[in-house]
């Protein structure tokens, strides 16, 4: 019954995408319909296959051995604060973890390892490989396949370096299209946090978080040309070469991989410490409020209850939708790392082993308020003349994520 429901789900996210479409005319059902097709796909190649399972098993091995190094060194630099041997016995479980000490600095450590595979060209081709696909099933335009490609590893501002010189003749889907695939994904800096956050929640977490990267990639081009449809017989392709790193050699690799980790990270500390003290500051003026249903008015309680009948559509439980739609509302408002962690400090029994599933793909993206302002600071930065338009569709890309990533989350609860 709840497979049916995140079927019926499905297509009740796809026709709010079509009503919010801005020329429904213009909206090719035939290629909307490859989309689902090819999104539906990869995710049974990717979920049901044993052999490519077993592959993404391994993901889970090497992720796990990136936090145990990345363990190892902040334990080093900050001795037991950092995850090396307490001097005293735990009191409370769990008291001895510390998140600014010892899960962020992965991010440090995924910010070398991208920029080294980047420099030795072992990234590049996958990228292109992907970009083929997306072109060959998909029909977009070479360089926004590259883009949406790229955006499996890297990041909403890094990806669009791939096709910078293309981005000012670009149509305005095809923009639209780049900006929805940097709301729908995750950056491979971070992806191995999430993991490590969610390990003991979820079994092979790691691998779902890869696989939710790739299936993102054609559910944000299925979504994106339903919402602003290409009016245009222009397709931005042609030759596309790698964005220049200005990087001289591997060492030189390996210090501004960590320079720029360190900017992701001190920004990550920040944003988290400002977004969770003004969350608090929310919550208490709302708590003035006479109580309902015997508990006091909370953001997330009203975050809850307005996107609860969007985890409902993906195949959620009614008694858990609200729950999951607190974790949404946060995910949004304010950012996924935040709805992760609170996701990671659920009580066991809030949600089941396939809600859980569910969840994880459906805020496995950065579609939300402060990304917005980073997209919009990044690709005005990149392609200035076209600077107007990308406000103009900021909004609208926020929807476009947030519907790719729920999508996600129902086509893996129709298989789950």
């Amino acid at each position: 019954m709840l497979r049916l429901q995140s079927a019926l789900g499905i297509f009740a996210l796809l026709l709010i995408a079509f009503a919010l479409a801005e020329n429904r005319r213009a909206v090719s059902l035939r290629q909307a319909a490859v989309g689902l097709l090819v999104t539906f796909a990869t995710a049974i190649v990717l979920l049901k296959l044993p052999v490519v399972a077993h592959a993404f098993g391994a993901i889970n091995d090497a992720v796990g051995a990136i936090s145990a190094a990345s363990r190892a060194g902040s334990a080093f630099v900050f001795g037991y604060v950092g995850g090396g041997t307490l001097p005293f016995d735990v009191k409370v479980p769990g008291a001895d973890f510390i998140l600014a000490f010892q899960a962020l600095p992965i991010v440090l450590v995924m910010s070398v390892l991208t920029t080294l595979l980047f420099y030795w060209r072992v990234l590049p081709p996958v990228v292109r490989g992907m970009a083929w696909l997306l072109e060959r099933t998909l029909g977009v335009g070479g360089a926004v396949g590259l883009s949406t490609a790229a955006n499996i590893f890297l990041g909403m501002v890094e990806a669009p370096l791939f096709v910078r010189p293309y981005l000012a003749q670009m149509t305005r889907s095809e923009l639209f299209l780049v900006m929805t695939g940097g709301m729908a994904g995750i950056a491979g800096t971070v992806l191995v946090l999430y993991a490590t956050l969610l390990a003991p929640l979820i079994p092979d977490a790691a691998a779902h978080f890869v696989i939710a990267s790739v299936l993102g990639a054609p559910a944000a081009i299925l979504v994106s040309l339903i919402m602003v449809p290409e009016t245009s017989d222009k397709r931005t392709g042609g030759t596309l070469e790698d964005p220049e790193m200005e990087v001289s050699g591997t060492m030189d690799a390996i210090v501004k991989g960590t320079t720029a980790g360190l900017e992701l990270l001190l920004n990550i500390v920040a944003m988290l410490l400002v977004l969770v003290a003004l969350v608090y500051l929310v919550n208490a003026m709302l708590g003035l409020l006479p109580n309902i249903g015997g508990a006091a008015i909370s953001l997330q309680r009203l975050l809850g209850l307005v996107m609860a009948p969007v985890c409902w559509l993906m195949g959620l439980p009614w008694d858990q939708a609200v729950t999951a739609g607190s974790l949404m509302g946060t995910k949004t408002v304010l950012n996924e790392l935040i709805a992760y962690v609170d996701f990671a400090k659920l009580p066991p029994g809030a949600l089941d082993p396939r809600s859980r599933l569910i969840m994880l793909y459906a805020m496995c993206g950065f579609a939300n308020f402060a990304s917005l302002g980073i997209m919009i600071g990044g690709l005005g930065v990149m392609a200035p003349e076209r600077r107007e338009e990308i406000n103009t569709l900021g909004l609208k890309s926020i929807v476009s994520g947030t519907l790719t990533t729920c999508l996600m989350g129902a086509v893996v609860g129709v298989l789950a």
